[in-house]
């Protein structure tokens, strides 16, 4: 079942499947030197309420990424 990484709650973890088309070539490139690679292991650290950015580890890296950028990013959630 995808669904955006935007859709992950805190403490809920998932690997990335890739980006949809609406997603700008320049931020998928940035989003990759990130290290939001394909297969990839995502993990929601925090999930603020009213739509602040919520806050994402990514092989040991903590980002915090609003819902324009992450809605965009496909993920499967981890079993």
């Amino acid at each position: 079942m995808t669904q955006s990484l935007w859709e992950l709650r805190a403490g809920e973890s998932a690997c990335i499947t890739g980006y949809d088309d609406a997603l700008a070539e320049n931020y998928r490139i940035r989003l990759m030197e990130l290290g939001f690679h394909v297969n990839e292991q995502v993990i929601c650290v925090q999930s603020p309420s009213l739509g602040a950015p919520k806050v994402f580890r990514v092989s040991n890296t903590v980002f915090s990424i609003d819902d324009e950028v992450a809605s965009h990013i496909l993920v499967e959630p981890s079993a």
